[in-house]
């Protein structure tokens, strides 16, 4: 009797017990959760302080080497360039010249100067007939011939192809759209010798902007379009705190340890704080080339780079679906936990299957 009593006594606790555990759910779920990140009426969030690691898919070398980049970042006088070589380019340099078989000369092509790269091993057979023109990055003041060297050296070795990389007029010396002019001037030479279907495009940073408004620019002065190009760090578009979107604001500390921009204090275009676009206009699409499908439709296949720290991704996004909605055969490939020119270390496995990513797009469209 007293077993059935001490029973129903612990039934009845029990149910006691998750009735008021019920009840007490429901009257937290009655009461709107506060929120502990401060929003604007607008939508702005204040984003609040906090910890972020290295990714965990980073392979070992690139976790070493993103740790070792966002240090060297904290020191302004490893930026600083020595004969157009920022100073903490230097070392990868060096590895790229004892890694890869070239052989670099300099030339002249249409009043541009340039360095042209070939393979030490020769041309690939189905490369004989096709031409690269590289874009250097250095955010249109400089970089050349650090930049140039270290986007067009792996790729004219491995992909066993001739790469031209074009120094090309810059601020402060020289405004949009000198270097626009500049990529015209050579294709057309170029396009003495070869088809356009077999010249292809690229670069890093300025340089993929580059590349986007040099096809642009092709368009308005009534030129074939080249068989293929590649946008890599950057995206088509430019606004008041560079490419624009989210990562304008969160990558810039989380890629290479800087302090985010402010944001805009009105919807006003404007461009960001580059000399060489002093007179020139973000709404105009021979800047920013993916505000306008009318000029995108006339793209080539487009192969778009990026990394998940790259104060770039935004606009590397926004591009590649701008292109894809309007037909044009277009690819993005994101390194995750890769900042903005990631691919410099050659060192690093994930710069080794970027660089077979670009040659094997241009190997599929050249020639098409």
């Amino acid at each position: 009797m007293r077993t059935q009593v001490l029973a129903r006594l612990a039934r009845s606790v029990g149910l006691a017990v998750i009735a008021a555990t019920l009840f007490s759910g429901l009257s937290a779920a009655a009461e709107p959760a506060k929120s502990p990140i401060p929003l604007d009426p607008d939508g702005t969030v204040h984003a609040p302080a906090m910890d972020v690691p290295l990714s965990n898919y980073l392979s070992p070398e690139a976790r070493a080497y993103v740790n070792e980049h966002l240090h060297q970042m904290e020191r302004p006088e490893l930026l600083t360039q020595r004969d157009g070589v920022p100073i903490f380019m230097e070392g990868y340099l060096a590895r790229q010249r004892a890694l890869f078989g070239y052989i670099r000369s300099d030339v002249t092509l249409a009043g541009v100067h340039a360095f042209e790269y070939r393979p030490k091993n020769g041309y690939a057979k189905r490369n004989e007939r096709r031409v690269l023109i590289n874009l250097h990055g250095g955010g249109f003041s400089g970089c050349f011939p650090g930049c140039a060297e270290l986007e067009s050296i792996p790729i004219a070795a491995l992909g066993r192809i001739r790469v031209v990389s074009l120094d090309y007029r810059e601020g402060p010396d020289h405004q949009f759209p000198a270097a626009s002019e500049d990529v015209a001037a050579v294709y057309r030479h170029l396009l003495k010798h070869y088809p356009a279907r077999n010249i292809g495009i690229y670069g890093c940073s300025a340089g993929g902007m580059l590349t986007g408004q040099a096809v642009a620019w092709f368009q308005a002065h009534g030129l074939p379009r080249p068989g293929a190009v590649g946008i890599f760090c950057a995206g088509g578009t430019m606004t008041s705190t560079g490419f624009g979107g989210d990562a304008a604001y969160f990558n810039g500390p989380l890629g290479d340890a800087q302090q985010p921009p402010a944001p805009p204090k009105d919807d006003a275009p404007k461009l960001a704080p580059m000399a060489y676009f002093a007179k020139a206009s973000p709404t105009d699409p021979l800047v920013s080339p993916a505000i306008s499908d009318t000029v995108l439709k006339a793209f080539p296949p487009t192969l778009i780079i990026t990394g998940t720290r790259g104060f770039e991704l935004s606009s590397a996004v926004y591009t590649h679906s701008r292109l894809v909605r309007v037909g044009v055969d277009a690819e993005l490939h994101v390194w995750e936990g890769l900042f903005h020119g990631f691919f410099y270390n050659a060192d690093v496995p994930e710069s080794r299957d970027c660089y077979d990513v670009i040659n094997r797009f241009f190997d599929r469209h050249l020639g098409r």
